[in-house]
């Protein structure tokens, strides 16, 4: 009875995992999906009218969900405002909100987490936090100009990074879009093989 009582734990759980996996991979193609509509149908789309005739959706890294990650979130206090970089001469008003520490494939990693100080402002988006990055597969796989993640901020020392989540800044369809550009200490030194890749490479 234990042997039989241990085995049907397991399977148990087996079935439990499976099922958290394909929940999880059904939420990130949803968005891929919903994503890709707003692309081709919206009249806000930044795909250019000869693109979005022919656009049949974006290129992705498959799924994975260990690029799905829950870091330490160390905020920071009285920091200055700074005009973020852009790929124009807008300079968007930023403030350091926290640093975020993870692991990654066995390597230590830190971004540095952003609050745009005109949205605070806005209910919708008082709690929204911005974080720019590149990586090892940036100017390969995905965008050179780097890739975004967007955020709201944690109610504890805790915040999940989501790299399936990342995305590309308007730039990489449209180079009339004026983009913040990732500072360099948001250079990872790591492959974030999750998220979009880049568009013109994959189009």
């Amino acid at each position: 009875m234990i042997k039989i009582s241990s085995i049907i734990i397991l399977l148990a759980f087996f079935f439990s995992a499976c099922n958290n996996n394909n929940e999880y991979v059904s939420h990130i193609q949803s968005k891929r999906v919903e994503n890709d509509s707003i692309l081709k149908l919206s009249e806000n789309s930044p795909l250019p009218d000869s693109v979005r005739t022919h656009f049949a959706g974006l290129e992705y890294f498959p799924i994975d969900e260990d690029f799905k990650v829950t870091a330490d979130f160390v905020r920071a206090y009285n920091q200055a405002e700074f005009g973020m970089k852009t790929t124009t001469d807008r300079l968007p008003v930023y403030r350091k909100f926290a640093d975020a520490y993870f692991n990654l494939k066995g390597i230590k990693c830190k971004l540095t987490v952003y609050q745009n100080t005109e949205l605070m402002d806005n209910p919708k988006f008082k709690d929204y936090l911005f974080v720019p990055f590149t990586d090892k597969t940036s100017g390969e796989e995905s965008y050179a100009g780097g890739r975004y993640l967007d955020l709201r901020i944690p109610n504890d020392d805790k915040i999940v990074l989501d790299f399936n989540l990342a995305y590309n800044p308007y730039c990489n369809y449209n180079s009339r879009y004026s983009c913040p550009i990732p500072p360099s200490e948001n250079d990872l030194k790591v492959e974030i093989l999750a998220g979009e890749k880049d568009f013109h490479k994959s189009h």
